[in-house]
């Protein structure tokens, strides 16, 4: 039995949102439902009763809602979601608040500050919105943005959907071949870029991408820049016109007309990481992301309105989508772009206190580099207004949990989430009604039939196996772009596991009913036949204080699979024997003997996407003798050149 770190306390639970969604659902169905274990039961037994409830409780805004809540619940891929409804996500996300409510705070790493109230927000989205249709931009039509994390991007993804368009981004640190490589694929209109941006203290130019970009995709028919670096940039193409040159002409007083699109209809295009082949372009509906983000952000991580909502995040990254969403919900966005540890590791700690945030989203990574670095911010900050820490991006080890309420703040909730680009949204995460114990996801998410298979494809508890949805969920992808069979996105996700959706996790469901992710499934290690998480070996590693970050694979060798562990020592020191034989002794003992790498070699980095997740599949490949497809897709690619000769 995992130990528990924190209960919530009785005033928070009477106060939750879900304490007043379970309160509906036992007046309008007339059940019992007395705690968390039961509304899951009841969510999934009846996800039509479920949605068609939230949607009402959401107080979604909808031109109509129809009498259809799904069409062939039981297909999976294949149901169909409210299939009369019609709605404009960013209605719903620019109505439901005061609109002298403060929208948007923002900071930059280099000290630049800007505020946005909701009445604002409206004003800008609506200039912006009648500058696309001046544009020639109408539903359907693609916006893709180039942009670090400012309030111009929300507002430009927010007058996109406003009219029914498709909304597509990445962050500036992407190289030319990379945004090549996926806005090509959707042929955008319209592209919003900055004329650079800021990390660790320096500044990236980034206007010489224009070009190249207008070469290589000639679907673009405008180039908008946002001044970052400078208020004056200089625009090299006849295509480009600054923004405030772009919306000079149109009236901060004209009401948004929101056009009103199908549920189904596209509202955003993700991308896969595009590490092992050309990024997936992952095709996602208005009203099922809309619903999603907001189940979510109402029922488990527990938003009301005002308060601020923090995820340090790109525009690359889902998790940027989802913090946007927040807005339906009442919330400040809190918006910061940068690096997270400049000028201190302190960075973000000072943003709490600086804000007032109430939910701070960060990276497992983010918390493991705090806590080497020795600091605690509950002996240096105040924190009094931070109710919620969230974790995801890779598995958060027990230790991490420690941390947070021994460093951090010890009356927090703390919620390792996990899901994905794939669902745009979670699979399990937290709630504010139920216990943390170390080591574990709190819950799977309400109205998601999430399950763990063996290999047979039969139902397990308490053994590792693979992450599966068993019944359709309104957020589920409308497909890949230019996919019209479905084939690839067919192959992504239902061929392991008929009638299943598969999404390539390697848990464990435990007796609390929470989850343990172990790593990425077609990761997982296989010595001697023995079935091995990455996330085990991690958890061992990243505890010595000689090691700054590691990375394991496996190596196909005479017939078996041999384990390889590749160290970043810190302070300058050497990999010697001594080193070595301590990783080894404390995997040995903390984990098994099957977990003891074969090899331990040092690195001087970690190869890792954009989003800041390390590529373990990149570095298998290359120690097996395979090429690395889409070496761009990386955020520092010259790291793989260490791992291409490996001592036998």
């Amino acid at each position: 039995m995992s130990k528990v770190l924190w209960q919530p306390p009785l005033v928070r639970q009477q106060n939750a949102n879900i304490t007043r969604f379970i309160a509906r659902v036992c007046e309008k169905y007339n059940i019992k439902v007395k705690n968390y274990a039961d509304l899951y039961r009841w969510s999934i037994d009846y996800p039509e009763d479920f949605w068609k409830l939230f949607w009402d409780f959401a107080q979604i805004k909808a031109a109509n809602k129809g009498t259809i809540t799904v069409l062939d619940v039981d297909k999976i891929p294949g149901a169909k979601w409210f299939p009369e409804a019609h709605l404009n996500y960013a209605q719903n996300l620019l109505g439901n608040s005061d609109k002298n409510q403060c929208a948007i705070l923002f900071k930059s790493e280099n000290g630049y500050k800007q505020q946005l109230s909701y009445a604002e927000l409206n004003a800008s989205v609506s200039r912006l919105a009648q500058a696309l249709r001046g544009n020639g931009v109408t539903q359907g039509d693609r916006v893709a943005a180039v942009l670090p994390n400012l309030p111009e991007t929300i507002i430009a993804m927010l007058a996109t959907s406003s009219i029914g368009a498709v909304w597509s981004s990445c962050s500036p640190d992407f190289g030319v071949d990379g945004i090549i490589d996926r806005f090509s694929q959707i042929n955008p209109k319209v592209l919003f870029v900055s004329d650079g941006y800021y990390f660790n203290g320096r500044q990236y130019q980034r206007s010489d991408q224009v070009k190249p970009l207008l070469k290589a995709i000639p679907s673009i028919q405008q180039v908008v820049m946002i001044p970052f670096l400078q208020k004056e940039a200089t625009l090299t193409e006849n295509q480009q016109t600054l923004w405030q040159d772009y919306i000079a002409d149109y009236s901060a007083d004209e009401p948004i007309a929101y056009t009103q699109t199908a549920f189904n209809d596209p509202l955003f295009i993700l991308f896969s990481s595009g590490t092992t082949g050309p990024p997936k372009c992952i095709v996602h509906g208005v009203g099922g992301t809309l619903l999603q983000h907001m189940k979510e952000h109402l029922l488990h991580v527990d938003v009301h309105p005002g308060d601020r909502l923090f995820y340090y995040t790109t525009c690359g990254w889902m998790m940027w989508n989802w913090l946007a969403s927040g807005l339906a919900s009442g919330a400040t966005l809190v918006l910061y772009d940068g690096s997270p540890l400049y000028p201190t590791p302190q960075a973000l700690f000072d943003l709490i206190d600086d804000y007032k945030i109430n939910i701070f989203g960060i990276s497992a990574k983010y918390i493991d580099v705090i806590k080497k670095s020795g600091i605690k911010p509950k002996k240096t900050h105040n924190l009094c207004s931070l109710q919620t820490i969230l974790s995801t991006g890779s598995p958060l080890v027990p230790e991490g949990f420690d941390y947070v309420y021994e460093a951090i703040k010890s009356d927090v909730c703390l919620s390792s989430i996990s899901g994905g680009s794939d669902i745009i949204s979670c699979f399990v995460l937290g709630c504010p009604i139920l216990p943390v114990r170390q080591g574990e996801i709190q819950c799977r998410g309400l109205a998601m039939k999430v399950d763990v298979y063996n290999d047979s494809g039969q139902s397990i508890r308490k053994k590792k196996g693979e992450l599966v949805c068993t019944a359709s969920f309104p957020s589920m992808p409308i497909g890949f772009w230019n996919d019209p069979e479905q084939r690839k996105y067919q192959a992504a996700y239902f061929d392991k596991y008929p009638g299943a959706w598969w999404h390539g996790d390697y848990v464990e469901l435990t007796e609390n009913d929470g989850m343990i992710i172990y790593g990425r499934s077609d990761a997982v290690l296989n010595p001697g036949g023995v079935r091995i998480g990455t996330a085990e070996i991690y958890r061992q590693v990243d505890q010595l204080e000689e090691v700054m970050e590691s990375l394991v694979v496996g190596q196909q060798y005479r017939g078996d699979c041999r384990i390889i562990l590749f160290v970043v020592l810190g302070n300058g020191l050497t990999l010697t024997e001594q080193i070595t034989t301590k990783i080894k002794k404390r995997i040995r003992h903390n984990a098994s003997p099957h977990h003891v790498p074969a090899i331990i070699q040092q690195v001087t980095d970690i190869p890792r996407t954009k989003s800041g997740k390390i590529v373990e599949l990149a570095v298998r490949d290359i120690i097996n003798g395979r090429s690395v497809k889409n070496i761009h897709a990386l955020a520092n690619p010259e790291a793989l050149k260490q791992f291409s000769e490996i001592k036998n």
